[in-house]
């Protein structure tokens, strides 16, 4: 099979959808090595494709580019009017996957599209309008035109079929998993104190204010330290002289964050997934996690849960992981294992070639 996978979220700073598809573009590439040509392709901003390349540094896959002014209002137009097919930029194809970002025309093959979660339609005042209305008419479109949809987590795949009518044939859960810089091994952050680690963007779903809050009932010297770009929104109150605002992080940089942490705290209130948990994890740091039911696979039965709205419930779930580090840290690696990108590379592989005989 020749495969063109879209890699245009790369083009800016990797959240968690760059992660998730840099690391499933490089379980694919691995998966499919020998068998099947793969080519990532992505309309860019003019500044985009040196970012994509940096991003998909050691994957061997040909990269395909266009430099686009106003990039996202053309990706958008691209996608509403219906032409050119992609088959005119990139030749012929037997699959095209495509992510959040736009959903390209096509004249045949299987058509795939990965779905992180329905935040937008269950929870719109979490979202902004733009987010809202170019999720809207991409959740339309996967359910009206791809045979085979993607999903990060069982629980993103039964809402897809329960509230979009996506039949459960198309669905096909490809997890992610921690990349390789995450590991037990290796130098850890020292912030001058024992601290707690968050890691967000900076926006409402995320409940950073509740976590505030615990952090303040647990008093003493410990820190908090939260890493996480801009986002938008009522803001956390950040100013107190326990608090460590870092910004954005490198890989490197979180992962020695992550392994000098007492412990990793994740309160969001909704998730499709979870990266951040398995990424806790994998460097051996425990994890105090929201009890959502959206996060219960990233969890299993290796993180301490609270719920995420009342403090004093979050503060005392630290208290617990800060008391059980190292049975917390033993869970915690045994459970990231089974997570791997060649395991999710491996389910894209699966779900196209099933869609094929369809």
């Amino acid at each position: 099979m020749r495969i063109a996978f879209d890699v245009s979220p790369l083009s800016h700073p990797p959240l968690g959808i760059g992660n998730y598809i840099r690391g499933s573009l490089g379980g694919l590439v691995e998966a499919a090595a020998g068998e099947h040509e793969i080519v990532a392709f992505a309309p860019t901003s003019l500044r985009g494709p040196e970012g994509i390349r940096a991003a998909l540094a050691g994957i061997d896959v040909e990269l395909r580019t266009w430099r686009l002014p106003f990039s996202h209002a053309l990706r958008t137009g691209w996608s509403l009017a219906g032409r050119p097919a992609a088959e005119r930029l990139l030749g012929s194809f037997d699959v095209l996957h495509f992510s959040d970002w736009m959903f390209p025309p096509q004249r045949a093959g299987v058509r795939a599209t990965t779905i992180h979660d329905l935040v937008p339609l269950h929870h719109p005042e979490w979202t902004t309008p733009r987010t809202r209305s170019m999720h809207g008419r991409k959740y339309r479109n996967a359910a009206r035109t791809c045979n085979a949809v993607f999903v990060n987590s069982r629980y993103t795949g039964e809402d897809v079929i329960a509230t979009l009518g996506v039949a459960a044939e198309r669905v096909h859960v490809a997890h992610p998993a921690a990349r390789a810089e995450f590991r037990p091994d290796g130098p850890a952050a020292d912030l001058g104190a024992p601290y707690l680690l968050t890691v967000a963007t900076l926006e409402p779903r995320k409940n950073l204010q509740t976590l505030v809050e615990a952090h303040r009932l647990l008093g003493g010297d410990l820190l908090l330290a939260v890493a996480g770009g801009e986002g938008w929104g009522a803001q956390p109150e950040l100013d107190s002289s326990r608090i460590r605002r870092l910004g954005f992080v490198s890989d490197d940089q979180l992962a020695r964050l992550y392994r000098g942490a007492a412990a990793a705290v994740y309160p969001s209130r909704f998730e499709g997934f979870g990266i951040p948990v398995l990424e806790a994890m994998a460097c051996g740091c425990p994890a105090v996690v929201s009890s959502h039911r959206s996060l219960d696979e990233a969890s299993g039965d290796a993180a301490v849960r609270a719920d995420p709205d009342d403090p004093a419930v979050l503060a005392s779930a630290i208290e617990r992981a800060l008391g059980e580090r190292e049975r917390l840290a033993a869970l915690g690696l045994a459970h990231v294992a089974a997570f791997t990108w060649p395991n999710a590379g491996e389910t894209f592989l699966r779900g196209y070639e099933e869609t094929a005989l369809r």
